[in-house]
């Protein structure tokens, strides 16, 4: 179990150091992505980009 933690952990840290570059090439811009701002704060939820990079994660396990 904790194993799965500290990869779930490095991953998002992954992507969160990524995440200027993937905006540069359209994530984070899509039409499922929401950007919402409650009192000075700026919320991203994004829901079609996660799909995305899910389906492509999942192609890449495929055929490893």
């Amino acid at each position: 179990m904790i194993r799965w933690l500290i990869i779930i952990f490095l991953a998002l840290l992954i992507i969160n150091g990524l995440s200027n570059l993937l905006e540069r090439i359209g994530l984070g811009r899509l039409p499922g992505d929401f950007r919402f701002r409650f009192f000075g704060r700026e919320i991203f939820l994004p829901f079609a980009s996660t799909v995305l990079l899910s389906v492509i994660a999942a192609l890449i396990a495929k055929f490893v």
